[in-house]
């Protein structure tokens, strides 16, 4: 990892560090920030952890030869698996954990198939963002909303549910009309790898279906977490010690979000909220929360989905303009390449398969997608949720 890539990361932690030194951010507010944040960060650097180490045990690949199997040498019927998986992944285990890890794996998978692998790129990236709704384990955001809102997950999903559903059902028909000539035909038997260390193998997917409910039993997340990377890093140091390393643990995004996290806590105590007040809106009518989705889509591709949150959460003053504003953040992120971290990962894991986006193309079709599914999903929220 280069230098360079930690740059934006360090200054924007050293800008936050410097707005608590000289006063900008005051020292209570600091306090109660960290007091609300750093549970949000254990988690975040416990899950990577657990992600990188189930991948090396060889997991991801296992499931991704299941699924060639399953396909039965369909590619719609591969293609379907994909949005499966991804979208699991990214309820249970976060956006950035199928951006890295789900995305190599099935672009490798079409590549062997000798499918175009455009659509499973896109389809990738796209539900690691709009599938991102329905658990607060699935975004960052969510965390941060769950506890602002002080709900278990199970009354975060039932909050969320309907507009979770559209986020994944409108982008996977859009992809289906996009690619559906792609998407026809057949493909051959794909090759089965051979597990290095099977003892490793089946300990690592025994933590995974032991955390994956422990996840949303209630539980503060960042405890089956931690217990999770703690087992799977006693298992590791047993069979495989090689394969730990510094670099698995999250180091840039955990900058950059504590530095976000500091940033906008400074500007919300200098007037950030009173600024943003009038453009935010008030009420819960339907009208009132596109305006709040619609500035939290805006906001997210402008800038990134995670200091749209923090800018917007005060505009997000009851439970339904709150998810409003989640629908924003989490489903709106498709038209520029930093709308969310999980985008820059999945470039990046792109590259290095020597996959080309044309970030022309990649914003036209993500602005579509966002026109036809923010909107959907604010009414279906409205209608469920009793809304006059």
């Amino acid at each position: 990892m280069s230098l360079k890539g930690y740059l934006l990361p360090a200054g924007m932690l050293a800008a936050g560090c410097a707005a608590l030194f000289t006063g900008l951010l005051p020292w209570p507010a600091f306090q109660e920030l960290a007091a609300r944040t750093v549970p949000v960060l254990a988690f975040v650097v416990a899950m990577s952890l657990v992600t990188e180490m189930v991948d090396d045990a060889g997991l991801f690949r296992v499931v991704t030869e299941r699924l060639a199997a399953l396909g039965r040498g369909r590619v719609f019927l591969l293609w379907l698996l994909v949005v499966g998986l991804a979208t699991v992944s990214t309820v249970f285990l976060s956006l950035d954990t199928t951006a890295v890890l789900v995305t190599p794996v099935v672009v490798l998978l079409a590549v062997h198939a000798r499918i175009p692998p455009l659509p499973f790129a896109l389809t990738t990236i796209w539900l690691a963002n709009t599938a991102s709704l329905l658990l607060p384990v699935s975004n960052l955001t969510n965390l941060l909303a769950q506890d602002r809102l002080n709900l278990s997950p199970a009354g975060f999903a039932n909050l969320v549910w309907a507009p979770a559903l559209v986020g994944i059902l409108v982008p996977i028909g859009l992809l289906w009309l996009a690619f559906r000539k792609d998407l026809s035909g057949r493909y051959g038997p794909q090759p089965v790898h051979k597990a290095r260390d099977k003892v490793l193998l089946y300990s690592a997917s025994g933590v995974m279906v032991l955390l994956l409910p422990a996840l949303v039993s209630g539980v503060p997340v960042q405890i089956p977490a931690m217990a999770a990377a703690a087992v799977l890093l006693v298992l590791f140091l047993w069979r495989r010690r090689s394969a730990l390393r510094w670099t698995m643990v999250p180091w840039r995004p955990l900058m950059l979000t504590a530095g976000l996290f500091m940033v906008v806590e400074a500007l919300h105590a200098n007037g950030l909220t009173q600024a943003l007040s009038g453009i935010a809106g008030s009420g819960e009518g339907l009208p009132a929360l596109l305006q709040l989705a619609g500035l939290g889509a805006g906001a997210a591709n402008a800038v990134n989905n995670l200091p749209a949150y923090l800018a917007l959460e005060p505009a997000g003053d009851s439970p339904v303009r709150l998810a409003a504003l989640l629908i924003g953040v989490n489903l709106g992120p498709l038209v520029t390449p930093w709308a969310s971290l999980a985008t820059l990962l999945w470039h990046e894991r792109l590259r290095t398969l020597n996959v080309e986006i044309r970030w022309g193309g990649f914003a036209v079709a993500g602005l579509a997608a966002v026109v036809l599914t923010v909107p959907l999903a604010v009414a279906a929220l409205w209608l469920t949720s009793g809304m006059p």
